[in-house]
């Protein structure tokens, strides 16, 4: 028998576009979009009045029903608008990561055979426009929305989220402009063909094995993973989300976006990327019940320097995903921060954004060795890899989901899609993971993280979780490199608490003490900061291929 997350009412069967105009028309006058560095406040009406002329002007750009949207760009209010607006119109929604370089994006553009892209100018150091450029050299000599490229064939119209002029793009004046002579009642009969079971999203995951690959999600999927993410938080319309976590990521779009709406609630984005200060000045300028992070977003708040002078004591829920979250940190958290009602959510781009989550009455305990329970409507199984069986509850297998969440397939690739979709119907997340008898999951991490050392199999997470109850440690990451004896061994990266310092034979008498030898890394390195990606989900795999070259480790023949 699998476990069925507990039902809670019917689904929502309503497109994106329909659902956010029946909130905007009952909200009216409440604030839903607060942008903290760009000085926007808008009600539902505002933003109403905003998404239907963007929507407009799509349909009058020529973009058309199943057309396939890039955005390349950061948290704006652009973003939000964009989102709802190809929502509405029936348009596929492509997210860019905006700190990728020039052959990220002409992947991206290329899988996804997108029509049209629109851009920032720069991100941090980049310069966006001159990056297209790079993989688009007919871009220059085009006339805005007649782009003839040989690389992207589909790639019809370029457009800045600026009112800044460049060769070839559009500026976003001339994109609203384009909403001219476009009624009402054309926008309604464009919306009015829009399924729930349409693909809405194209999201890329992060490709740390092999291509990125572009996961097709339904309105209907979208719709109801936020709403039942804000169930597990209790949203209500009286709460003010921060959302520091970028939109191009589901967790910022999907749990930020999406949720906040479908409670009538305020969204509040304090910055166009993650700034640490900024993101707590949000929280009480703003009195933000829920703020959404990464552990690691959350310990760099902790660690600010003017962190006491900002009163975060309206604060009561949020997410927190992407990585365990370390119990000293979860407890600042509630202590500190007065989130006393965080919750932890666990999910992947194949299953919409949340597979499972901890409730708000859940003790702490729960929040720092769980990832909570599944959604409502959300079938679990943990599987034994080799028979597909389900196995007694506590016993490790891989983690497999069935239901709304599910994406529909990956795009272009039906191969990879089978492989990941059984026939059945069941998502195979890759991530080895255990239940017991009250349906709460534990994740031990990645099936293709395991270390094979010698003939033992070690989980990374159990020797983290261990490193970070040392008292030095701030944080721990723990990964396989080559031996040639052995076939792989074991390596850890920590970063201590400031002011503190540490050697490696103390870290690793500490291991010795409390767990099996074949567990104790042999090659432990301090470090400052590790690398990550720009949602501050960390590549291991770049740290085990620093190791791997720095020592000039080799696998046995």
């Amino acid at each position: 028998m699998s476990y069925h997350g507990c039902y809670k009412g019917g689904m929502e069967s309503l497109p994106i576009g329909d659902l956010f105009d029946r909130v905007a028309r009952g909200a009216r006058d409440r604030e839903a979009l607060v942008f903290s560095d760009a000085g926007v406040r808008w009600t539902y009406r505002d933003s109403l009045a905003h998404v239907q002329r963007l929507a407009k002007s799509l349909i009058g750009l020529g973009i058309e029903r199943g057309d396939h949207v890039a955005v390349w760009a950061t948290n704006r209010p652009e973003w939000v608008s964009l989102q709802l607006a190809t929502a509405k119109i029936g348009a596929v929604l492509v997210a860019v990561d905006p700190a990728f370089g020039a052959h990220e994006l002409a992947y991206t553009l290329e899988q996804s055979d997108a029509t049209t892209l629109f851009l920032v100018e720069r991100f941090r150091d980049s310069n966006h426009v001159a990056l297209l450029g790079e993989c688009c050299p007919e871009l220059p000599g085009a006339r805005p929305g007649h782009l003839a490229s040989r690389r992207f064939p589909r790639l019809k119209r370029v457009a800045l989220l600026d009112d800044h002029r460049a060769p070839g793009v559009f500026a976003w004046s001339d994109v609203l402009a384009a909403s001219a002579g476009i009624t009402d009642h054309m926008l309604r009969r464009r919306q009015e063909s829009v399924d729930p079971n349409d693909t809405v999203r194209l999201q890329y995951t992060s490709g740390t094995t092999g291509f990125p690959k572009g996961a097709e999600l339904t309105h209907r999927s979208l719709v109801n993973n936020a709403y039942y993410a804000g169930e597990c938080m209790r949203l209500t319309a009286r709460d003010r989300v921060c959302v520091p976590v970028p939109f191009h990521h589901c967790f910022g779009s999907v749990l930020g976006t999406l949720a906040t709406i479908c409670r009538g609630a305020t969204m509040v984005v304090p910055a166009e990327h993650f700034d640490a200060e900024r993101t707590l000045a949000a929280v009480a300028a703003e009195h933000c019940t829920a703020l959404h992070g990464l552990p690691t977003m959350f310990s760099a708040m902790l660690a600010q320097r003017r962190f006491h002078e900002f009163d975060l004591s309206s604060l009561r829920t949020g997410i927190m995903t992407g990585a365990p979250c370390p119990l000293e940190v979860m407890r600042q958290v509630v202590g500190r921060m007065h989130a006393r009602e965080i919750t932890v959510a666990y999910g992947q781009t194949e299953a919409t954004t949340v597979i499972t989550q901890t409730r708000t009455e859940d003790p702490i305990e729960l929040r720092v060795s769980t990832v909570g329970r599944a959604l409502p409507h959300v079938e679990l199984r943990i599987a034994d890899r080799e028979s597909g069986r389900q196995v007694a509850r506590g016993q490790q297998g891989e983690l497999w989901c069935r239901g709304y969440l599910v994406m529909r397939q990956y795009y272009k690739m039906p191969e990879v899609t089978a492989a990941t979709i059984d026939r059945n119907g069941w998502l195979h997340t890759g991530d080895l993971a255990t239940m017991d008898e009250h349906g709460y999951c534990r994740i031990l991490g990645p099936i293709k993280d395991m270390v094979r050392r010698g003939g033992e199999n070690v989980y990374p997470r159990e020797v983290e979780e261990l490193l970070h109850s040392h008292p030095k440690v701030q944080d721990a990451q723990v990964f396989g490199v080559p031996d040639a004896a052995l076939g792989e061994d074991l390596a850890t990266w920590i970063r201590l608490q400031h002011g503190e310092t540490a050697t490696i034979e103390e870290i690793r008498n500490f291991c010795r003490e409390r767990m099996a030898p074949f567990k104790v890394p042999r090659y432990v390195r301090f470090v400052d900061e590790y690398p990550t990606t720009v949602t501050g989900k960390v590549q291991k795999f770049m740290m085990r291929a620093f190791m791997t070259d720095e020592l000039k480790l080799r696998r046995a023949r």
